[in-house]
């Protein structure tokens, strides 16, 4: 089942970097078959007071993947360029599947 990486980039502390990080990183995600969702783009927010700043989703095939990416050797060199040129706030997200209902049986879209 699919999980999310999910990044908000509150500020970028050297842009040098950050471009080279983006050079980079699609191949990088792609091998652990990531797809990006969001990359920035207009929001509107619903609820709260909640103002992403450049918000970031990567949908892989599993938490586990996700992890593993996270964690990789080929990753390891970008994360820790990306940490260096950015403050941000990062979290994983795995979906929920009540107990007892089918996937198919929760709505894609409510």
């Amino acid at each position: 089942m699919s999980a999310y990486f999910f990044v908000n980039v509150l500020e970028v502390l050297d842009s040098e970097k950050m471009e080279a990080y983006r050079r980079r990183v699609f191949d990088v995600v792609a091998r652990y078959g990531g797809c990006y969702r969001v990359l920035a783009g207009p929001f509107e927010v619903v609820e709260g007071n909640w103002r992403p700043t450049f918000p970031v989703l990567i949908e892989f095939p599993s938490l586990e993947t996700a992890r593993r990416w996270y964690d990789s050797p080929e990753y390891a060199e970008l994360k820790a360029m990306r940490l260096a040129a950015t403050r941000g706030e990062a979290v994983f997200f795995a979906p929920y599947q009540p107990a007892g209902v089918a996937a198919a049986a929760v709505p894609a879209e409510a």
